[in-house]
């Protein structure tokens, strides 16, 4: 029987964590099982939240930037810019769960 040993470090998971952590337990539970054994459990989440964050924000501005969603829309039109960015941000949250949550 191993000794596992609960790590002490403190991460805050957020969104795009938890659900690569709950992608892993139901569908790789093998890979799951090793982060979990070799005590990298929380840390592989963390990192992945950290990548998701930076890569949304990335692709949102150039989006936005490529459909032409400017602060002169929004100051002109503001529930047409509302619209257009919650478009944009459906269409990224798609795109980071594909590219790095469910792979």
């Amino acid at each position: 029987m191993p000794n596992l040993v609960v790590p002490k470090d403190n991460y805050e998971i957020g969104k795009f964590g938890l659900m690569r952590k709950q992608y892993l337990k139901n569908h790789r539970r093998i890979l799951f099982v090793n982060l979990l054994t070799s005590g990298k459990l929380n840390e592989h989440p963390y990192e992945i939240d950290q990548v998701t964050n930076e890569r949304m924000g990335f692709l949102t501005k150039q989006m936005a930037k490529s459909e032409g969603v400017t602060e002169q829309l929004r100051a002109k039109n503001q529930l047409l810019w509302v619209q257009k960015m919650n478009s944009i941000r459906n269409r990224v949250g798609k795109i980071i769960r594909e590219e790095l949550i469910y792979n």
